[in-house]
């Protein structure tokens, strides 16, 4: 979880982390114990952001909150390893959709 959290604060550049998820509402549980429990601390507070949400928004479909998950290019297997690393890819893609390119 240090090495985490010192990715998050670097990669954050001194702005308030934001917490991605397909599902933050569950997501966000694990992810604020682990942080607190092992670090002490949450960077990203206790707000979340759901993917989903976002693409709809930008669809201007608020129906469809799930056409992302399409551009997962891990499996999802309900692994939280292999879970977060499709939501990364998902939310990438969006981003990038939005003009937003990451490096």
């Amino acid at each position: 979880m240090a090495v985490a959290l010192k990715w998050i604060d670097e990669t954050a550049k001194g702005k308030r982390p934001v917490f991605w998820s397909d599902n933050p509402a569950f997501d966000w549980q694990f992810w604020n114990w682990y942080c607190h429990k092992f670090a002490g601390r949450n960077p990203a507070g206790f707000s979340a952001r759901r993917i989903g949400d976002l693409d709809a928004g930008r669809r201007n479909d608020p129906f469809n909150a799930s056409s992302w998950k399409k551009q997962r290019i891990t499996r999802h297997t309900h692994n939280p390893v292999d879970d977060a690393r499709g939501n990364a890819e998902g939310l990438r893609w969006v981003l990038q959709q939005m003009g937003k390119v990451l490096s």
